[in-house]
């Protein structure tokens, strides 16, 4: 379109815009503001009135950026963390704005959050957004500003550091305990049919492919809990095992092999204050709970 054709640019566009940017589709866009299909629509086509350029196209899977649409994706996330700094306002100079961390929801309920609530009160300016997601969150899409992952990244232009082993093992009540010693046949906590393809779902799948699993969910933080609850076995990060003390590790054989767990950041976000203070604050973190994670 024509720089003619531009109208004035109304600002209540941008979060919607931004939304249906991160969620690729009109109802997972509604879901998080709150609001309808037609409103979401409406925005986007309004926002690009403004801007005088095409943001979105629709394809059979959702909607795609268009290369306006990706060049307004950068400036509008810019404007969210400006516009969250200058509400929080305060007298503290150091780094700030609004960071989304995206991990698995087992890290993220576990330990993260804790520990990244450590680091918000720490800094008056500093926003941070935690979300959970079993799919590879795109950082190009800036669906996040930071992802901790578990796996060397592979994706492109990307800054990854290397923040710790992730080791796993058996863990289950004392009374479970006890009657496995007794020789009792292992009764598993594991995944849900929706996440069956994990890794340390297939392994278990295999290694006790006749065994009964009495109770499955959707993350190894909800497995943790009916571990404790008695309801079986579950095969849990050791960060989540060992912090738990109603939770004994048990001796079942051979554990699935550790995992690396990487921090990923878009290279051109390199030099930005508050991503890095974050992400060093994670290498940190990580190097000083060596114990927990690692075999």
């Amino acid at each position: 379109m024509a720089d003619r054709f531009r109208t004035a640019l109304a600002w209540e566009d941008v979060p919607v815009f931004l939304a249906l940017a991160r969620h690729g589709s009109l109802s997972a866009a509604a879901r998080a503001l709150s609001v309808n299909h037609a409103t979401i629509a409406r925005r986007i086509a309004s926002l690009e009135r403004g801007l005088g350029e095409k943001l979105v196209e629709r394809r059979p899977g959702g909607y795609v950026l268009t290369a306006a649409g990706n060049r307004a994706l950068a400036a509008a996330s810019e404007m969210e963390s400006a516009a969250a700094s200058l509400i929080r306002g305060g007298s503290d100079t150091g780094p700030g704005g609004l960071i989304r961390v995206n991990t698995t929801t087992g890290l993220a309920q576990g330990f993260l959050v804790a520990q990244l609530g450590k680091l918000a009160a720490r800094h008056a300016r500093l926003d941070i957004e935690v979300t959970t997601d079993v799919r590879l969150v795109s950082l190009e899409r800036r669906e996040a500003d930071i992802a901790v992952r578990l796996g060397r990244p592979r994706d492109g232009d990307v800054i990854a550091k290397r923040l710790s082993t992730f080791g796993f093992g058996f863990y289950a009540t004392p009374q479970w305990r006890r009657r496995l010693k007794k020789g009792a046949a292992p009764v598993f906590v594991g995944f849900d049919e929706a996440n069956a393809f994990l890794p340390e779902a297939v392994w278990l799948a295999r290694r006790f492919a006749r065994a009964r699993v009495a109770l499955r969910t959707s993350n190894q933080f909800a497995q943790a809990a009916a571990a404790k609850a008695g309801a079986g076995v579950a095969l849990l990060p050791h960060f989540l095992g060992r912090a738990e003390p109603r939770l004994q590790r048990c001796a079942l054989g051979p554990e699935p092999p550790a995992r690396e767990l990487w921090s990923v950041i878009r290279r051109q976000d390199a030099r930005e204050p508050a991503i890095r203070l974050v992400v060093d604050y994670l290498v940190q973190l990580f190097q000083a709970q060596r114990a927990l994670f690692e075999d």
